[in-house]
């Protein structure tokens, strides 16, 4: 295998995309949630849950004034990554750097049973990720997230899920690492535990 170097200028870059991702007093603000849950938001309100209420909802967000004080990244899914404003036609992850935001995109497609275990997951999205990687860094977001969930319970994670997972979180971080180099990559993992398992656990 060759031996990819950074040059001098995307080292720094690379550090101040690290180090906004850890601001002291700052979050991260997950913005990629799925429809369903805008939905579980919009229904009390009686608000219509559609493309453009959820455009108009993350706009109302983004715009909120002085939010790079208290957050220093945003995560996007793929619909709000290619959202404008309704009124001068801007780009949301423009709108979030001239506002002193990095943003982030989640380039997984969710989690899927795997085969031979107990309802474990994997997550699906490795097919076609470089190109889609590529075409999100030239719109201009500057880290990515990938999610997988691991079940914890009394036959719970199998080695097969831990294997499979370890496996695929690695191969997202090498193909962001192949397409840019420079790119930061950002890896959620969710560990879910099961009732019984805990009421054994603590003797309830």
């Amino acid at each position: 295998m060759t031996a990819c170097y950074l040059s001098k200028d995307k080292q720094i870059e690379l550090a101040q995309i690290a180090q906004s991702l850890a601001t002291s007093g700052k979050g991260i603000l997950a913005v990629d949630e799925p429809a369903d849950v805008i939905e579980s938001r919009f229904s009390p309100v009686n608000i219509e849950n559609n493309e453009e209420t959820r455009r108009y909802y993350r706009q109302l967000l983004f715009r909120t004034k002085k939010s790079s004080q208290y957050i220093s990244d945003i995560i996007l899914c793929h619909e709000t990554f290619h959202h404008k404003t309704d009124d001068d036609n801007t780009p949301f992850p423009r709108l979030l750097k001239d506002n002193g935001i990095i943003t982030g995109i989640t380039v997984d497609k969710g989690m899927v049973v795997l085969g031979g275990t107990d309802n474990e997951t994997i997550t699906q999205g490795l097919d076609g990720l470089e190109e889609q990687c590529r075409e999100y860094k030239k719109l201009g977001a500057q880290f990515a997230k990938w999610r997988a969930v691991i079940k914890i319970s009394h036959h719970a994670p199998s080695q097969l899920a831990i294997n499979e997972n370890a496996s695929t979180l690695a191969r997202y971080a090498s193909i962001c690492q192949q397409v840019y180099n420079e790119w930061t990559k950002s890896f959620e993992t969710k560990c879910l535990f099961i009732l019984d398992y805990l009421k054994n656990l603590s003797g309830i």
